[in-house]
């Protein structure tokens, strides 16, 4: 959705070809966006004028700020969200966004010619010619799910898989592999003991992604009604609002979640049963969620274990469905059965659906480039698990990406760069198309180097100038931000100027439990989220320094390009298994090259010299 989106606000006339436009925006999974670095790239996302934040934001019913007793680099939101609203909302987008049609069929292959993308071959409507294409088939690609033996060839549960147009993209020369996941049982939310759980209440006021709803307080409170009345049709990217736009205030009737966990008599039902598990029955070969595991996985690898965490989280408010969040299996629906009755309070469950795994097709990222077009098909881009990623948000990010310099390719201009030190989907994309994956992909704040500096509270501030030159974010919005960030900046020089007993209030806000709104003079015309951001910015003021010391060595890096065609067997003295490595990667800039898995840097300062002396 984010691609389709994102091509059409960019201004190119835009198809989405999907299976069942009703499927679309669904929630496969848990219904809950964010979490621990996966929010930084949704207030990303949101921050460049993408729409998950914000859809988030109106049909959350259960939000939270994650690691508050940690530093701001780490802190991160993660929103449930009710599941049926939450694709409503965004299918009402995406039919009222200007310039983006949706054609239901299936996506056979692609004409290549002269190896570039001259158009999208659809079963029934046949050849539809295109400048660039966007891929973002999920775990559709030769999908196959697994409930015990049972294997049903679908995309996800009550969906077809997708097997022509994998076959045809490896036949262009992209590398396949296959990945794993899952998803637990739905049971019913009236057959679960309640009082034998532990409540976990949201937050309140809830945290949410999006600036433009921060930036609009007024929308918690005032001028908002069910009905959408009122609302400001530059949250919406449209001009006319209606229920699904807004299904209630944001932040009002919360749904509490709850927390149980297995017991001796799980584990002994799983170990009983493992070899009925299509993932330990040896029916799945793809590489399975390291950080997600199944349930199977977790009593294999931790073997000293019993009490592991169960989370029970309501899929909506009219929703009878809650999703046991850490008992993905696939084992028969009987074992399912017995295994969920033997966690406390969930004694009675009554089961909607069985979990299951998948395994489906994915491609090798290193075959892309860092705007995410194929090195072998120009036009050819691609998006979210195909590239062998796992979530929404990272899905939803590349999807971003993927979109903008699609659209831009088909205007005739360059692609949007988004490096490592200015984006979480910078890290992202850079880890993929370098070093590529083996295992599905999640986001960690551990994979940044620069995390002081990509925090997600100040996603909108660092990425103001990259949103205005892609232009899709709302202009007021924009001019929004160029405010906030002057205000920010005037104040943070007036407390370098002033000075109280010695000392100026930028050193007494450096100094330990001391906020902004305790200082003399302090400016009560700033926001919080203003305020915020002085505070945090002058008590991190020397980390951030260093941070930026460093991204400065690395601009440096990324400014020597590489050239596409480099014959890297004429550089003397190379390491052949270098050599090897850097013609199979292709790095875009010296920098890259220095990240190639294998490349050590006796061989970076071999090929800094050869590509000094060429451009003489």
């Amino acid at each position: 959705m984010e691609a389709a989106l994102a091509s059409a606000r960019s201004g190119v006339q835009t198809i989405l070809v999907t299976l069942s436009f009703d499927s679309v925006g669904r929630m496969s999974c848990n219904p809950a966006i964010g979490g621990m670095a996966k929010s930084h790239i949704v207030s990303e996302i949101d921050a460049l004028g993408g729409e998950m934040g914000i859809n988030a934001d109106f049909t959350s019913i259960h939000a939270k700020t994650l690691n508050t007793r940690k530093g701001p680099a780490v802190q991160a939101t993660r929103s449930q969200c009710d599941k049926i609203a939450y694709h409503v909302r965004l299918q009402r987008v995406i039919r009222s966004t200007p310039g983006l049609a949706v054609c239901e069929d299936e996506a056979l292959g692609l004409d290549v010619r002269s190896g570039a993308v001259r158009g999208v071959i659809l079963r029934r409507r046949g050849l539809v010619p295109c400048a660039a294409a966007v891929v973002c088939a999920g775990t559709f690609l030769r999908g196959r799910v697994f409930v015990g033996p049972q294997v049903v060839s679908s995309g996800r549960a009550g969906d077809r898989s997708a097997d022509h147009l994998g076959q045809h993209i490896l036949g262009l020369g992209h590398r396949v592999a296959r990945l794993k996941t899952g998803t637990p049982p739905r049971l019913h939310r009236d057959s679960i003991d309640y009082a034998r759980l532990g409540i976990q209440p949201p937050d309140a006021p809830p945290p949410v992604f999006s600036y433009r709803l921060r930036a609009s307080g007024a929308v918690f409170h005032v001028e908002q009604a069910a009905d959408g009345a009122g609302s400001d049709p530059s949250l919406f990217h449209v001009e006319q609002a209606g229920g699904p736009w807004l299904p209630w205030l944001p932040g009002t009737a919360q749904l509490p979640c709850y927390v149980t966990h297995t017991t001796d008599r799980t584990i002994d039902i799983i170990r009983r049963n493992l070899s009925r598990s299509a993932l330990y029955g040896g029916m799945i070969t793809g590489t399975g969620v390291r950080y997600c595991p199944s349930i199977e996985d977790k009593v294999v690898k931790f073997p000293e274990k019993t009490a592991h965490h169960v989370f029970i989280e309501p899929e909506g408010r009219g929703n009878v469905r809650v999703y046991p969040n850490g008992t993905s299996n696939s084992l028969p629906a009987s074992v399912q059965v017995e295994m969920i009755r033997s966690i406390p309070g969930l004694e009675q469950a009554r089961f909607i659906r069985p979990g299951y795994a998948i395994e489906y097709d994915f491609f090798d990222p290193r075959d892309l480039s860092h705007s995410l077009e194929s090195k072998l098909s120009s036009g050819l881009f691609m998006a979210g698990q195909v590239n062998g990623t796992t979530g929404y948000e990272e899905a939803a990010g590349q999807g971003f990406v993927a979109g903008v310099n699609a659209a831009r390719m088909a205007l005739g201009l360059p692609p949007i760069a988004i490096g490592r030190q200015d984006a979480y989907l910078g890290v992202m994309i850079d880890d993929l198309v370098t070093r590529g994956t083996d295992e599905p992909y999640r986001m960690f704040t551990s994979r940044a180097e620069f995390r002081l500096l990509l925090r997600q509270d100040n996603a909108p501030y660092r990425l103001h100038e990259l949103a205005k030159s892609i232009g899709i974010l709302a202009p007021d919005v924009v001019s929004e931000i160029a405010r906030s960030m002057e205000k920010i900046s005037r104040e943070t020089a007036r407390l370098q100027s002033v000075f109280r007993a010695g000392a100026s209030l930028y050193q007494i806000l450096a100094g330990p439990g001391v906020g902004y709104r305790d200082l003399p003079g302090a400016d009560l015309r700033l926001t919080d989220e203003e305020a915020r951001q002085i505070e945090t910015n002058v008590k991190y003021a020397g980390y951030v320094s260093i941070e930026a010391a460093r991204v400065g060595r690395l601009a440096r890096m990324e400014a020597v390009a590489v050239p596409r065609d480099l014959d890297y067997s004429a550089i003397r003295s190379l390491r052949k298994e270098s050599a090897e490595k850097l013609a199979r990667i292709r790095p875009e800039t010296l920098a890259q090259a220095q990240r190639i898995p294998g490349v050590n840097p006796s061989d970076i300062a071999l090929l800094e010299v050869f590509l000094r002396r060429s451009a003489r």
